[in-house]
């Protein structure tokens, strides 16, 4: 089941990490949104949306911290969290459950709600953090450059 909930210690210090992987995203003429893989208390691997610099059908962010994290055990996986600016899509959320991570942190729904109710009805804990400086790095990119984030959600919806 999700729930809001306030950011406090690491929670936060994890999710200004991803913040500033969005950011990056941004400056590099992407799409604002950052993910981060903890175990541990320890960041282990981090990502941002990269479709539009790279081209790339895949590249969203918690795929890409996935993919930064590298090969990792199956066991450690199943006791990470993955925080990420922007609800999860089906393809994003699929690898949460290929891969067993327990946990999601989720900076915002607002300007799009992913697949929670697939992840919560699977036994994911999701911890929604309705996050300002998310929510208005969204903003500021629809605004912007509505364009690409209608290229970017098309049919499916996804990030």
């Amino acid at each position: 089941m999700s729930k809001v909930c306030k950011a406090g210690g690491n929670e936060a210090q994890f999710m200004q990490a991803a913040i500033a992987e969005a950011e990056l995203g941004l400056s590099e003429g992407g799409i604002p949104i950052g993910s981060v893989l903890v175990h541990d208390g320890v960041i282990i691997g981090r990502g941002h949306n990269r479709r539009v610099q790279q081209g790339s059908a895949v590249l969203h962010a918690e795929m890409d911290a996935l993919e930064n994290a590298g090969r990792l055990a199956a066991s450690i996986l199943r006791e990470s969290t993955l925080y990420t600016t922007l609800s999860p899509c089906a393809m994003c959320s699929g690898a949460v459950l290929l891969y067993g991570i327990p946990r999601v942190v989720i900076g915002e729904h607002v300007t799009f709600t992913g697949e929670e109710a697939l992840l919560s009805s699977r036994g994911v804990e999701l911890d929604i953090l309705d996050n300002d400086r998310c929510k208005s790095l969204m903003r500021t990119f629809i605004e912007a450059k509505p364009e690409l984030w209608n290229e970017d959600i098309g049919q499916a919806g996804n990030e």
